[in-house]
């Protein structure tokens, strides 16, 4: 009980600092490319993971684990952070963040097909549910956007799945700051070439904010918030502790009003009451 309870608490903190991500995302694309995006806060995070590794003396991953691996860095370094950004050039970010509400179903069902975790038939009717009240405020409250957009960011949602499940696997074993770190390691030498490649003739048309939000993707979004997040996935669940990013859309709009001074919808507040008992409910019935 001690161990699930820690599990849900550092993915909380971990839902809290994603919450941030889509909001530093949309900041950042409006000065800075998505591809230079991409592989600049990947390769910010990487040299620090490394250097932790190293001065921390952590042992290698096995051979064995480099599929995995290989995998949550491809979801979370590359195809979350890429799509997303690419998202946000076409709808707002009130609107991409209502499709995080979709994450919990994908995660849980990568969980299922790759970690052999089998919750019971109603933890799957409560996910839906959320799923569906999420869903459904987007349709009909969320902000205008394109049909682009939005299925650049169910794409995000798919491969960020995928890089959950596989990563919080890895957790049990390698620890949740590790599996992050290495993912970033093992997808530095193409995160720097992307970076180079991207990077145009000058910096001088990016303003402050587009590099705070950069600053905050990179350190928060693409490292500390997995050292909660692997980490609670693994104590707790991942199918579990996965209906917990049901909340992180709700965060985020907050985020989003108060930083881009988006209008926050007054249903909010219902669906918010409704993701937190389907989250409830969830939780009761994932093992």
């Amino acid at each position: 009980m001690e161990k699930t309870t820690s599990g849900w608490l550092n993915g909380l903190v971990g839902v809290a600092i994603f919450a941030g991500s889509l909001p530093a995302t949309r900041v950042a694309v409006a000065d800075i490319a998505p591809l230079l995006l991409t592989g600049a806060r990947a390769s910010i995070a990487a040299l620090l993971g490394l250097t932790l590794l190293l001065l921390l003396r952590q042992r290698r991953p096995a051979a064995a684990d480099l599929p995995a691996l290989g995998l949550t860095a491809l979801g979370v370094v590359l195809g979350f952070p890429l799509l997303s950004a690419l998202a946000l050039q076409h709808i707002s970010a009130a609107r991409s963040l209502v499709f995080i509400g979709l994450l919990p179903l994908c995660t849980a069902l990568f969980a299922v097909l790759r970690g052999g975790e089998r919750p019971r038939p109603l933890f799957w009717l409560f996910s839906l549910a959320g799923s569906a009240c999420v869903a459904g405020y987007a349709a009909w409250g969320g902000a205008p956007g394109a049909l682009r957009g939005d299925l650049l960011m169910l794409a995000a949602i798919v491969t960020c799945g995928m890089g959950y499940a596989e990563g919080a696997q890895l957790s049990r074993r390698l620890g949740g700051w590790q599996v992050i770190s290495w993912a970033l390691v093992l997808a530095l030498p193409a995160m720097l070439l992307l970076t180079w490649w991207a990077l145009p003739a000058s910096l001088a048309q990016v303003r402050w904010p587009a590099w705070l939000g950069l600053g905050y993707v990179a350190l928060f979004s693409m490292l500390i918030g997995f050292v909660f997040w692997y980490r609670g996935l693994a104590q707790g669940g991942i199918a579990a502790v996965g209906q917990l990013q049901l909340l992180q859309p709700f965060i985020g709009l907050g985020l989003a009003a108060l930083l881009l001074h988006e209008a926050v919808n007054p249903a909010m507040l219902a669906v918010t009451l409704g993701t937190v008992l389907c989250v409830a409910g969830a939780k009761k019935y994932a093992t």
